[in-house]
């Protein structure tokens, strides 16, 4: 009875917390862009009925989706305090990203500038063609206040012919509001000349959403409504999956695209929409590779924006989001966004083949998938999710992604369902979905184990797949599960000599400049060698300078390559090499390469039976209703 007292106490609190909340005036940013062909914004955030006493306003570390830190705080400056009518508050800079307000009156304001120049799904980038704003890294905020609703308005709309694309609720013109803090930072927007396509879809319950596709690309409008048709198709196998499309916010979700050559490629999930940065010189011919980041980035709308980890539930701006789960939310993500382009006609069998190889590939031939499991890659994503450190790490045998970690875990348990239960992924993620992403009931893995047993109905399977699986390194018998849809999983080089993989490029020094080979010639190997390759046998590893293989001069990778190819399984490679201890050599024992390859029974001349052409139709069809 005293547990339920102190719940009922504290829930009676939150309630009253909530309603003040409610009664205070919104935090109004407004957004100019007066240098814009020099990357620059000017923004000043109006705080009505500012905290008593000193408070502080900050940067974000995190954003959005995003789970390594990043340091937004380094590009405002400028940064000063006010009040309504101007005059200068006491402003500290604690820390290089926080600041903390003085004395002050009732109404503070905050002023800065920001520099803005990277396009992606993390960052803002600001020139005379448009403003990409992702929010954590433009928007200050202020600790304690995250409750408070907010207002938005951008200026300056008219003098660059821009218009507005967000999830944010149209308030007026130029004026858009969102409900509170969380719901701010998730809400990328595009100022730019973009072209729009927009369309209904009636979900089950019988409600119409709109879905709007935005480009800011040099395409024309003929071939956005042509690539709108794809994503329209995309969108509707996704339907499919899930039985439903998820309610999005004021009836609407936005797809934002920027395609350009200068920009960093990326997509970034949001609630009612998705950022996504393609770096092409056009859509024009390049629809089907750019339609994978739609397919992607849409399934999040159900998976990891509703179906949602608990471990990331509130989402913390401050620090890094660190969480278990990211094999379900990012690793099945990545599974479907394949498959379905597969279903809806995108991706032919040949190319899909690829594609399933890969993940095998990164669970049976990656040194960290013998030794680590899924969720500890998923935890290691405070570092690997677009981590901005520069000193060398040694992912290539520590780390596997969890994207083809997961989406191999997918793989297996889609066909193991089919073959074992006749059942499918499918219906495991709609189970998931009705039982945690539609009510919004965050989860944890035991969750997703329960509902494997649900669907199943067989709470042994559940067990022993997320024993050996999910917590444990054990591996499918993909060779096996594969033939049961007429697909042969062998080696890609088989009988072909090998010395392993070589990192000999990377995209920059810690000075900015490209590193591709020494100064006086050889191949610099710039990344942890392999563990278990024959290079790393060998004793070869970053550092080393590759000069001589088989006594001739090597100066690239290309060279290295064909000597290698000329040799056979087992032969030697005597490869001369320096470093900073001086010059060595070392013999290269050369072995088949472990890679597999996907390919069809009927490519490899093996007899594809009724039963498997079956499976495979039931599982790579189109599930739309006609």
């Amino acid at each position: 009875m005293k547990k339920l007292f102190l719940f009922a106490a504290a829930s009676f609190l939150a309630s009253a917390v909530i309603a003040q909340d409610v009664k205070q005036k919104a935090i109004y940013y407004t957004i100019s862009f007066p240098n814009a062909v020099h990357h620059e914004a000017d923004i000043v955030m109006t705080i009505p009925q500012a905290p008593d006493g000193n408070f502080k306003v900050r940067m974000s570390r995190s954003s959005a989706g995003r789970y390594a830190t990043h340091e937004f705080g380094k590009n405002i400056y400028n940064v000063q305090a006010t009040d309504a009518g101007g005059k200068t508050l006491p402003l500290k800079q604690l820390e290089g990203d926080v600041y903390e307000v003085g004395m002050h009156t009732e109404t503070v304001i905050i002023k800065y500038t920001l520099f803005a120049n990277w396009t992606d799904g993390t960052y803002a980038s600001i020139d005379g063609s448009h403003a990409h704003l992702n929010m954590p890294a433009v928007f200050m905020w202020a600790p304690g206040l995250e409750k408070r609703a907010i207002k938005f308005q951008f200026d300056d709309i008219d003098k660059y012919g821009w218009k507005i694309a967000t999830q944010l609720k149209h308030i007026d013109k130029n004026v858009y509001s969102a409900p509170d803090m969380q719901y701010m930072m998730d809400s990328p927007t595009e100022l730019s000349e973009y072209k729009v396509n927009s369309w209904e879809v009636v979900n089950t319950d019988g409600k119409k959403e709109t879905i709007n596709l935005t480009i800011h690309s040099d395409d024309n409008q003929q071939v956005i409504d042509n690539f709108s048709k794809m994503v329209q198709k995309m969108v509707l196998e996704e339907k499919a999956v899930f039985g439903e499309l998820p309610t999005y916010d004021y009836g609407e979700y936005t797809f934002l695209d920027d395609v350009y050559p200068t920009v960093s490629g990326d997509g970034m999930e949001h609630r009612n929409s998705t950022c996504i940065v393609q770096p092409a010189n056009k859509v024009e011919g390049n629809e089907s590779d750019l339609l994978g980041t739609f397919a992607h980035e849409y399934f999040h709308s159900w998976n990891v924006k509703r179906i949602r980890p608990k471990s990331l539930e509130p989402f913390n701006f401050e620090h890094a989001n660190m969480s278990s789960e990211l094999w379900f939310a990012e690793g099945f993500t990545q599974y479907y966004g394949e498959l379905v382009l597969a279903r809806a006609g995108y991706r032919p069998l040949d190319e899909y083949t690829g594609t399933l190889g890969g993940l095998i590939n990164a669970v049976l031939n990656k040194p960290a998938s013998a030794k680590y499991p899924p969720t500890q890659m998923s935890r290691y994503s405070v570092f690997a999710d677009a981590g901005v450190s520069i000193d060398p790490n040694n992912n290539n045998n520590v780390f596997t992604s969890y994207y083809y970690y997961g989406g191999a875990t997918a793989l297996a348990l889609d066909l193991r369902l089919r073959s074992e239960f006749n059942l499918t992924l499918d219906d495991y993620m709609r189970e998931v979905w009705l039982n945690r992403g539609k009510v919004m009931k965050p989860y944890t893995i035991p969750d997703l184990q329960s509902d494997l047993a649900k669907v199943t109905k067989n709470s042994k399977f559940a067990a022993e797949f997320f024993d050996k699986y999910i917590y444990g390194t054990d591996k499918n018998n993909y060779e096996a599960l594969l033939a049961k849809a007429g697909l042969l999983l062998r080696k890609a080089q088989p009988g072909k000599a090998w010395a392993g993989p070589l990192s000999v490029t990377q995209n920059r020094g810690k000075a900015g400049q490209a590193r591709t080979t020494g100064n006086d010639g050889g191949i610099p190997i710039l990344a942890s060698t392999v563990q278990g390759t024959p290079v790393y046998k060998a004793g070869l590893d970053a550092g080393d300078i590759i000069v001589k293989a088989d006594g001739k001069e090597v100066n690239d990778i290309k060279a290295l390559t064909e000597i290698v190819a000329g040799k056979s399984i087992g032969d030697k490679l005597t490869i001369s090499y320096k470093n900073r201890t001086g010059n060595h050599e070392t013999t290269v024992i050369l072995e088949e390469s472990p890679y597999l390859e996907v390919v069809p029974y009927e490519k490899a001349g093996k007899e594809l039976t009724k039963d498997q052409q079956t499976f495979r139709n039931n599982w790579l069809s189109s599930k739309v209703q006609q």
